[in-house]
């Protein structure tokens, strides 16, 4: 009896310290884990779709070529246009710059939502991605396992909830995604001849096993699918890596990635070279094989979203920025304008600039988990929540042929506009069978059109939800249980809330907020996490009582 005592006393042992250390285990074997799962091959050829040889018409005689580059979590500061300098302020972004230099900038251009899978859902679809039950970002279950450990293991000082549902009830991340049934840009401009090409980041679920959902069945001919995040190995000798492994956010992407990319729902391998430069040097191939005809090229760059991971030849470029991962940082941010003038450049090789309209912008703003401060300014908040700081991000527009160098505008627009500002270009009807809530822009920027494209926007997440109306937006949570209001005319940077002062604008907005969620469908899956924001302090600054905060629902 006494040796089976102690036993079970050492059997109780070894499992109480594989539980304590459940979370550094899982992290050893996830990359194992998520190989077996997608198998990656040598690096292959991408084989475009060829296009025609000889133009049936030149360049200025027939609908426009459109490219929409969206940046993923830059913020507003990230750009020396808004700054005069990126980064630690020295650094120059002139290639994006020019885009609003010889087009137009939006002052007040808002992302979908302050999270990226929703705001992509919006951007393709011209519509509030509420409308069909797109409210909550898709993400794998082993990343939410993780997410949910390291808060057991050390929690913070404001708690982290998680659904009571739980992981083991979530569908798969494959299976959150944008329905079939909705009516994306691409399918529209196919259908009246355009090519359709997307290259990088997706977000909108799909897989072998559910092919509806993937970009070739959206409405895109060709699509290079980022199938890892990425940018190099994290042990290549060309690679600048940037860590912030106390981050439960950041521990689950470094430990899930990988090097890898895949062709119309083929095989994954992995990409040739860092994986900005990859992205970019597939979109040259894609205008010079289609410079003979009109074409959507839809370049979702993953840049500059964690895991930070810089080329040493744009590290050792910054060498004066002292701070190591606002270094690698600001060489990323460095390929992602190498990215955009080689896209311009290539346009202007090929006769193409006049007629092209291009869009740049970011899904959301920059995140706080990446410990940097600064990089949303003068905008409060962060990725994941609806202060401006999360969604007032980089919106600029170049078409020579119809737009005016240099011009500037301030009112409000938002992601879904480019659905609505795209057909038009091209000609092309909306839908009539549902809502489009977007707004062709191109009336306004010519001046056919007066006043402001919209009088009321919504963002919607769980109990995070925001109204913008003439100018006054309200924020309302039910954790912690709040309403701001801001007057953004005279208060851009939410300083200063007016709920207690204004109740009777409270009241009107939160009518408008009530009328407009019972408009919205009901999620397509649940929320699984609540998890606490800081509004002005990044995530390497410490919780002290008092500070501002808000829970981010997804």
């Amino acid at each position: 009896m006494k040796k089976v005592g102690i036993s079970i006393l050492f059997i109780s042992l070894i499992v109480g310290s594989l539980w304590h250390n459940r979370l550094d285990i899982l992290l050893s074997i996830a990359p194992t884990l998520r190989a077996w799962q997608l198998p990656v091959g040598p690096n292959q050829p991408v084989l475009w779709t060829q296009g025609p040889t000889l133009a049936a018409q030149p360049p200025s005689q027939r609908p426009p070529n459109i490219i929409l580059i969206l940046a993923d979590d830059m913020g507003f500061n990230d750009i020396s246009l808004h700054n005069g300098g990126a980064a630690d302020g020295s650094l120059q972004t002139a290639a994006i710059d020019a885009l609003a230099q010889d087009g137009v900038q939006f002052r007040s251009g808002y992302a979908a939502n302050a999270v990226c899978a929703p705001s992509r859902a919006s951007i393709l679809t011209g519509r509030y991605s509420t409308r069909f039950g797109f409210e909550f970002t898709p993400f794998y279950k082993i990343g939410a396992t993780i997410f949910q450990w390291a808060q057991e293991l050390n929690p913070g000082p404001l708690p982290v909830h998680f659904n009571d549902a739980g992981i083991e009830d979530m569908p798969d991340m494959t299976a959150q995604g944008l329905p079939p049934s909705e009516i994306t840009i691409a399918e529209l401009l196919k259908d009246v001849g355009y090519y359709t090409a997307h290259i990088g980041k997706w977000h909108l679920g799909g897989s072998a096993e559910m092919p509806e959902m993937l970009p070739q069945n959206q409405g895109f001919i060709d699509s290079l699918y980022m199938s890892g995040m990425l940018y190099l190995p994290e042990d290549h000798p060309d690679v600048v890596n940037a860590k912030r492994e106390n981050q439960s956010i950041e521990r689950m992407v470094w430990s899930t990635a990988q090097y890898a990319a895949s062709f119309n729902g083929g095989p994954t391998f992995e990409p040739s070279g860092y994986l900005t430069d990859y992205y970019t040097n597939e979109a040259v191939k894609v205008i010079e094989q289609h410079q003979n005809e009109p074409f959507f090229l839809y370049l979702a760059h993953w840049g500059i979203h964690n895991p930070l991971q810089a080329t040493r030849a744009d590290y050792a470029a910054l060498s004066h920025i002292e701070d190591h991962t606002l270094r690698v940082y600001a060489a990323m941010i460095r390929a992602l304008d190498r990215s955009v003038r080689r896209i311009t450049e290539t346009l202007a090789e090929t006769g193409l600039a006049d007629n092209t309209l291009i869009i740049f912008t970011s899904d959301n703003g920059g995140a706080s988990y990446i410990g940097l401060p600064n990089i949303n300014q003068p905008y409060r908040g962060w990725k994941l929540t609806l202060f401006e700081g999360g969604t007032h991000v980089p919106f600029l527009a170049k078409w020579p042929a119809k737009i005016e160098a240099g011009s500037q505008f301030d009112a409000p627009i938002h992601h879904m506009d480019l659905f609505s500002t795209f057909a038009a270009a091209a000609g092309v009807a909306t839908p009539t069978d549902r809502i489009i809530d977007g707004v062709n822009l191109l009336p306004y920027l010519n001046g056919t059109e007066a006043g402001a494209p919209h009088e009321t926007l919504f963002w919607l997440e769980g109990h995070q939800e925001t109204i913008l109306h003439r100018g006054m937006k309200m924020i309302r949570a039910q954790q912690p249980r709040k309403v701001w209001l801001f007057n953004l005319e005279i208060d851009p940077t939410e300083q200063f809330n007016l709920a207690n002062e204004q109740p009777e604008t409270v009241k009107l907005l939160n009518e408008k907020l009530d009328a407009h969620r019972l408009a919205q469908a009901q999620p397509m899956w649940p929320s699984l996490i609540n998890a606490p924001q800081l509004i002005d302090k990044h995530s390497e600054q410490p919780y002290e009582v008092g500070d501002a905060f808000i829970y981010w629902p997804n």
